[in-house]
């Protein structure tokens, strides 16, 4: 829900107005860089993001450059403001006088109109977060060209506020990704090859007209590089690996599974290991909903009762698509396992208060989903293999059902660690 509030988030003053001046300030009101383009590309993101806590980070960035989409307005406006009464003005950009009437319109510096293409959504959190801090980055330069174009002090003033705003913005989607503990070039779910990930290609030759030659550093040698002499032209000086004799090819990988027996088995055992887990599960799945405390946690324990009895028969759907209508669940010993912790917690729980009982509860659970989530993406990963994406699919499926009832426990367990963390709770 957004609510405009009739005050600017920094206030404007214009003393010397500059119609052309006003023109360059479209570029960040209507431009590709600009303050729309933020505040759509952050919101859209935090509409699609799955993960609580940077939705919210992505929604309260994303509503601040809305309001920094004001300020820019106001401060476009009040100099484009002579363009509706005098010709001399009116020149500086016909466009703007004549089609706009002086005003401001989503039109960047140069008349062309806004558009969406200049959003960048993946759905892949930590890439749109890369995509954030490269696009504040931009900004903050736009930012300093208009300082350095400007003359008016107060101008200046707003220019300087929104620019510094930008270093904010980065330093958050920065500390967000950082806190995913992702490693830096893990993007995505399927590995890069082996070999070829490492390899630096020098693919320019010569000396240039300015002395240029080829040059080292940290992103061609050194740590685990590989540096491929002249990759296009392997005849030409005998070059190889580092200056070695012969053409070193790059290693590639083969995706054609070369023992596809041997995966269709191992994926048929996980399939009746999960089968296994997900019925012990649905056993399961109403004490710990009769041992909760808080409705929301109830609640949630019981909406999981129908999904897992989905994934059971979607399992079950599975296997006979692989030929084995007739396999039977194989006993999961680590399911047994959680599932006997998790009925220790309850039967402990009786001697604990509402709060920490629940605490220790949702502790439980969470081992099981993380369970579940281990075992279907490797199953996954296994279909994909064997070329069968309808398997994968309804795999992939039950995977982000998973992951979202995991979400909606840690949405459940903050508020109560918070009770749990007060003064008056912890006496």
């Amino acid at each position: 829900m957004y609510h405009h509030v009739k005050k600017l988030m920094y206030t404007v003053r214009v003393d010397a107005p500059d119609p052309r001046f006003g023109n360059m300030l479209l570029e960040q009101f209507g431009g590709a860089n600009g303050e729309l383009a933020a505040a759509m590309q952050y919101s859209i993101q935090g509409l699609n993001c799955d993960d609580a806590a940077r939705k919210d980070l992505l929604m309260d960035i994303g509503t601040e450059e809305l309001s920094h989409l004001e300020i820019v307005g106001n401060l476009a406006r009040l100099h484009l403001a002579q363009m509706k009464n005098s010709r001399d003005a009116a020149e500086a950009d016909p466009l703007i006088a004549i089609a706009g009437g002086g005003g401001v319109s989503l039109y960047n510096s140069m008349g062309s109109a806004w558009t969406a293409d200049y959003l960048k959504i993946t759905g892949e959190l930590d890439v749109d977060l890369r995509s954030n801090i490269a696009a504040e980055a931009r900004a903050k330069i736009v930012y300093e060209r208009l300082i350095d174009f400007c003359d008016d002090a107060g101008t200046k003033d707003a220019l300087q506020f929104l620019m510094t705003r930008e270093i904010t913005h980065m330093k958050a989607f920065a500390a967000a990704l950082e806190s995913m503990e992702k490693p830096p070039f893990s993007i995505g779910r399927i590995a890069p090859s082996a070999g070829v990930v490492n390899q630096f290609y020098n693919d320019s030759t010569g000396t240039g007209d300015m002395g240029e030659i080829d040059t080292r550093g940290p992103w061609n040698e050194g740590g685990d590089w590989e540096f491929i002499q002249l990759p296009a032209m392997p005849a030409q000086n005998g070059a190889g690996h580092d200056g070695e004799e012969g053409f070193a090819e790059a290693a590639v990988e083969s995706s054609i599974p070369t023992e596809p027996d041997a995966i269709h088995a191992s994926l048929v055992e996980m399939l009746r290991d999960m089968l296994h887990a997900e019925k012990q599960l649905i056993k399961a799945l109403p004490k710990m909903s009769k041992a909760a405390h808080a409705e929301q946690l109830r609640d949630a324990f019981d909406l999981h009762l129908a999904e897992t009895e989905v994934h059971a028969q979607r399992l079950t759907e599975i296997l006979e698509m692989m030929g084995e209508s007739s396999a039977r669940p194989k006993p999961c010993k680590g399911m047994m396992g959680l599932l006997e912790e998790g009925d220790d917690i309850i039967s402990e729980n009786r001697k604990r208060d509402a709060y920490a009982a629940d605490l220790n509860l949702i502790a439980a659970a969470h081992k099981v989903e993380h369970y579940e989530m281990a075992s279907y993406i490797t199953a996954r990963n296994l279909a994909n293999q064997l070329r069968l994406p309808e398997i994968s699919r309804l795999l992939q499926m039950t995977l982000a059902e998973e992951q979202n009832a995991d979400m909606l426990l840690d949405q459940i367990q903050r508020p109560l660690i918070s009770v749990l963390s007060r003064p008056a709770a912890i006496m």
